[in-house]
């Protein structure tokens, strides 16, 4: 029987992948997020994967209630939730004095708080029903620090030391599975989405992965839970020079981050969709990393035109 799973921050980036490979697996979905319109879109594209059900559920996670009310429409829908999984994250680029207060709180509440809100809302379901895999999705940020970057560290940070405490907590529940996914960079829109009050567009430093990888690890996680999942070629490099050589670490960070963390590209201050979604921005990839796929397909095409165009002169020829 197909498995119930339900995707919060599907709309783009790494929560859209998961909910393809999701699809692809024959499971049904429950798809929310804050647009409606790109909702629709990814409900379409979770069909023509192979899902066996997709229902669409316009959420706010930092809405008081609205957990509460997705819940209810996938017991309501499908009767059972096997897997949640959660994704939805803003971002927010400046020094810490510098970036609004209000921006810097949204931020802690949609990437912290309403993380917390969907283990809350999915412990007691899966304690009721006798079982369940959450899927919580952290980042290589939530074991190191970057500068710029204050609100979304400190919520990796907590969500990462909320996830331990889930896990310590949820040993006595029977089939109860508690995971957490951490990558390093990946080629998705939160670069180009982000509130911005530094100056410079941010982008995701080398070496970055694509939302694909992160969405099949993910999808592993859910047919093999684990404690975590480390996706990034330098996470653990990272995390080792974070830990054992502080001072070098910190002395480095910051000439890095300006350098591969942070575009040319000049931009006023804004607060990007801290605070209400961006359809037109929202999109699987970020474009930071070419679709090696679609180029392939392109120079595929582009071979077939020539054969065949020279095939065709060759019969005019004769």
């Amino acid at each position: 029987m197909s498995r119930v799973v339900v995707v919060t921050g599907a709309t783009s980036g790494i929560g859209r992948a998961a909910a393809r490979e999701f699809a692809g697996r024959g499971d049904r979905l429950v798809l929310a997020a804050r647009s409606h319109a790109t909702l629709a879109e990814v409900r379409r594209e979770c069909h023509d994967a192979g899902a066996a059900e997709v229902r669409e559920v316009p959420t706010d996670v930092t809405t008081p209630g609205a957990l509460d009310a997705l819940t209810e429409a996938a017991l309501r829908e499908f009767g059972r939730i096997d897997v949640w999984v959660h994704t939805a994250a803003v971002m927010a680029y400046g020094r810490f004095e510098e970036i609004p207060a209000e921006v810097f709180d949204q931020v802690v509440r949609t990437d912290l708080l309403a993380s917390a809100g969907v283990a809350r809302v999915a412990l007691r379901q899966f304690k009721a029903a006798g079982g369940g895999t959450l899927i919580l999705t952290g980042s290589v940020l939530g074991h190191i620090t970057a500068p710029y970057m204050s609100g979304y560290v400190t919520s990796k940070w907590g969500l990462h030391g909320l996830v331990r405490t889930l896990q310590q907590e949820s040993r006595d529940l029977p089939g109860v599975c508690v995971c957490l996914v951490t990558p390093g960079s990946v080629d998705t829109p939160v670069y180009q989405q982000a509130a911005n009050y530094l100056g410079r567009m941010g982008r995701p430093p080398l070496p970055i992965t694509s939302p694909q990888r992160v969405a099949r690890a993910i999808v592993d996680c859910a047919d093999r839970p684990r404690r975590e999942i480390s996706v990034g070629r330098v996470n653990l490099i990272m995390r080792v020079g974070f830990t054992v050589l502080p001072g070098v670490y910190d002395a480095l960070v910051g000439p890095l981050m300006r350098w591969g963390g942070l575009t040319d590209r000049q931009v006023p201050p804004h607060d990007g969709a801290v605070f209400a979604p961006n359809p037109a921005g929202e999109a699987l990839r970020g474009g930071w990393l070419p679709d090696l796929p679609r180029l392939a397909r392109a120079v595929g095409d582009t071979a077939t035109s020539a054969v065949t165009a020279g095939a065709a002169a060759l019969r005019r020829l004769r």
